[in-house]
């Protein structure tokens, strides 16, 4: 198993960019950099449209700001793929069960990733 990642590098990224918590607010649209600091210190996980204004604010795709938070949930999905193959393995065979089968397997693969 890999080493843990930080949930998130939003700190990083703003400092690299010269940016106060109040600058990334403001750019956010929030009022106060109390909100940039929880999600700085892990108290708290932006929604969709925060971290979409991530991804715009510091040109960098959501898994690369956020790899601990990322990992996790890939590594949820691919576990859940894998029990929903189990649930498919009796059915009987037809083009829309193989191809149904060949996407589960590509996200079940995930998971053997990321043990590796």
């Amino acid at each position: 198993m890999g080493s843990p990642q930080l949930p998130n590098h939003l700190r990083s990224h703003r400092k690299r960019l010269a940016l106060s918590q109040e600058d990334v607010a403001y750019l956010l649209g929030s009022e106060s950099g109390a909100k940039v600091c929880r999600y700085e210190c892990f108290i708290r996980e932006p929604g969709l449209r925060c971290i979409l204004a991530f991804e715009a604010i510091f040109q960098k795709p959501a898994r690369d700001l956020f790899p601990g938070l990322y990992s996790g949930i890939e590594r949820d999905v691919a576990s859940r793929a894998t029990k929903l193959l189990s649930r498919i393995e009796g059915w009987t065979a037809s083009r829309h069960v193989e191809h149904k089968r060949k996407a589960l397997n590509g996200i079940a693969a995930l998971q053997a990733k990321d043990l590796s």
